[in-house]
């Protein structure tokens, strides 16, 4: 099969495309013919050698994908509802740049109908991701108020499209006049665009000083002290990506007073079973908002993941030129 590999630790052009060997589906396991590979953050990392592969998973990058079931667990297909020949979309630890991709059954799900591969395989990580964090571990509930940390991101356009379909009011930050638009035009009720605005008083002055009761951050670093002062009583602030340092120094006597959670996750190395508990959560509460358009596909680029330079070179580019509106995906 074809595949793109990390020929060494660098820039985007150490993405080279290269022969492998098929992988073969093992117990609990079925083997994707992957038609569109999402491309996603922790893989430029991996690929810069700041992301460490999880014992067992392939070397390849890619988290998620879509395309045909061809082969698999007989057992593990029929009680999920699977069969070979059905579009799926799954969630992965690796090997997603490729023409072939093994996946476990419990983190895989149906194509939402009416989406293309390319839409499907947008969905997995930042979905999952979104899930587990904001609604598992930040418990957002009906009627509070969400503060987005990157709002044209992937992730971004997800929390902002499910923090609204599912009843919260949303803020989100991004840095530009226009991202901002495209987040109001996705569903969020506020967008400050953080390089000409302080996000603290802009919050403040949106919420009548109250604060928020959420913020999804991917930035921590000196934002950390920021965020507290946005959080409302009992707020919850939970991190998931550190582009701005792992350091962080805050009013630790706020944290106190005011009952605040400092909360984070990463998924990649959490177990199926883990994994496949936040994938029924999804097929019950989130499907049925994919398939009914409250909650819909929002594709920047696409790029023919092989050829010379390779497309996943130039996709992983735009990734760090933070350029994009929503996601970037590969195709086979």
């Amino acid at each position: 099969m074809k595949a793109i590999e990390i020929a060494s630790y660098g820039a985007p052009e150490m993405l080279r495309e290269a022969e492998r060997s098929a992988p073969v589906a093992g117990a609990g396991e079925l083997l994707i013919r992957v038609a569109a590979s999402g491309v996603n953050r922790p893989d430029v990392l991996q690929r810069m050698g700041h992301y460490p592969v999880p014992p067992g998973a392939s070397d390849l990058p890619g988290l998620e994908v879509a395309g045909e079931i061809v082969a698999g667990d007989e057992a593990a297909l029929r009680e999920a509802g699977l069969r070979v020949g059905d579009r799926v979309c799954a969630l992965v630890a690796g090997g997603g740049y490729a023409e072939l991709c093994v996946a476990p059954v419990a983190q895989c799900l149906p194509v939402p109908k009416g989406w293309s591969d390319i839409e499907a395989a947008s969905l997995p990580e930042t979905f999952f991701t979104v899930w587990s964090n904001v609604f598992d571990r930040g418990r957002l509930q009906q009627g509070e108020t969400l503060l987005i940390q990157g709002g044209t991101s992937g992730i971004g356009v997800t929390a902002i499209q499910l923090g609204k379909a599912l009843g919260a009011t949303v803020i989100a930050t991004a840095g530009s006049d226009e991202k901002c638009e495209a987040c109001k035009r996705l569903g969020a009720d506020h967008a400050i665009n953080y390089r000409s605005s302080d996000f603290v008083e802009e919050v403040k002055r949106l919420t009548a000083g109250k604060g928020v009761d959420v913020i999804l951050d991917m930035v921590a670093g000196d934002y950390v002290a920021r965020e507290i002062d946005c959080l409302a009583d009992d707020g919850r602030l939970v991190i998931i990506a550190v582009q701005g340092g792992v350091k962080s120094g805050f009013n630790a006597g706020q944290v106190l007073r005011r009952r605040l959670t400092i909360t984070g996750s990463t998924l990649r190395p959490r177990p199926v079973a883990f994994k496949g508990a936040i994938a029924k959560a999804l097929r019950e509460k989130v499907w049925p908002l994919l398939e009914s358009g409250a909650v819909r596909p929002v594709i920047h680029s696409t790029f023919a993941a092989g050829g010379e330079p390779t497309g996943a070179s130039r996709a992983h580019a735009l990734m760090e030129s933070n350029q994009h509106i929503g996601k970037i995906v590969l195709t086979w």
